[in-house]
């Protein structure tokens, strides 16, 4: 089969990889369609920590938001998978240790990360061999767009419950990439009176194209009382201009990862009573983000800006839009295009 490895910083082949089988436990699936984000732009890069942390290496196979259909399953795996739609969750936990046994499989210290961590293949390529246990069903009306959409959105819908516990609650998401946009759509729809803090006008116009209103860039943010941000962004300095907005008793909500280390002062924190959370993982929301888009509450769809074959993936990686692209942040990968 055709898949997009990655050998080294900037450096990528197609190549023509064995068909997956699928172990006891596992199943193989149809890749549909990846979304290409920004852990996999660090690899390209070869600033993803976890290649200087030992915890993965080149080459690599990427491609940790995605949805297809099972077509073979291993031994111990019920045959109703076959021919199903379904996401998978990135992160797979031993399932024996502590962390495991109390249900956070997703911080497990032996986990493997789908098209990440640890030598386990991702979905850039035709075919892909997953634990059935990782496994989401996807109905109908979830197509593969939103299917590939599900993992990003876990994360995104973590960070709104954690921002908005009530509703009423005035939220500002720092940066409108796709986690921003997606964290801000989740807390509309929990009810929240959502602002979106920004660095460039086009980002914000495109924000205004979905329904919000309250945009802003740092030199014009009002002078309002936020009871919750979310920092979505990469800026190291953006936590710390969290933790100075929010109101006191609010909440700050890290989720974006800056190539430094970003740092607060923690006597503000105790001083202004503020909760921060840090969160790492869809795995905890990936079902209820599915019944969002299943029941329309959330339409992450125009997101994307393209979809293109695995033989773009390259100069995607690279930070070159597809031709044709629009304004979304978002690329997806349709590995059943064949580009001539």
């Amino acid at each position: 089969m055709r898949a997009f490895v990655l050998t080294g910083p900037g450096a990528y082949e197609m190549q023509e990889v064995p068909e997956p089988v699928a172990a006891p436990g596992e199943v193989v699936v149809d890749v549909e369609r990846v979304g290409v984000c920004g852990t996999d732009m660090e690899f390209f890069t070869g600033e993803m920590a976890y290649l200087h942390q030992g915890h993965a290496s080149f080459p690599m196979r990427l491609g940790h938001e995605w949805s297809g259909r099972v077509r073979a399953v291993g031994a111990g795996v019920g045959r109703e998978w076959l021919g199903r739609r379904v996401m998978g969750d990135t992160m797979i936990g031993c399932g024996d240790c502590r962390r495991c046994l109390r249900g956070r499989g997703h911080v497990c210290a032996k986990r493997s990360e789908v098209g990440v961590r640890d030598g386990r293949p991702g979905a850039l390529a035709e075919q892909l061999a997953v634990p059935a246990s990782s496994l989401h069903p996807l109905p109908d009306s979830v197509d593969a767009t939103l299917g590939a959409l599900v993992e990003p959105g876990g994360n995104a819908l973590r960070a709104a419950r954690s921002a908005t516990p009530e509703m009423n609650e005035r939220v500002l998401v720092l940066g409108p990439g796709t986690i921003g946009l997606l964290t801000a759509m989740f807390a509309r729809a929990r009810g929240a009176d959502v602002h979106i803090m920004g660095k460039t006008r086009s980002s914000l116009e495109f924000a205004r194209g979905l329904g919000f209103d309250r945009l802003w860039q740092e030199d014009t943010l009002p002078d309002l009382p936020f009871d919750a941000i979310v920092d979505a962004s990469n800026a190291p300095q953006l936590p710390s201009l969290a933790l100075e907005l929010v109101e006191p008793g609010g909440r700050v909500v890290c989720i974006g990862l800056a190539g430094e280390p970003s740092r607060i002062d923690t006597r503000t924190l105790a001083l202004k009573d503020v909760t921060a959370v840090g969160l790492l993982s869809a795995s905890p929301a990936l079902d209820p983000a599915i019944k969002a888009y299943a029941d329309g509450s959330v339409d992450p769809r125009p997101l994307v800006a393209a979809t293109v074959g695995l033989e773009q993936v390259g100069t995607v990686l690279a930070g070159q839009r597809p031709p044709g692209a629009g304004a979304g942040p978002k690329i997806h990968v349709d590995p059943r295009l064949v580009v001539d």
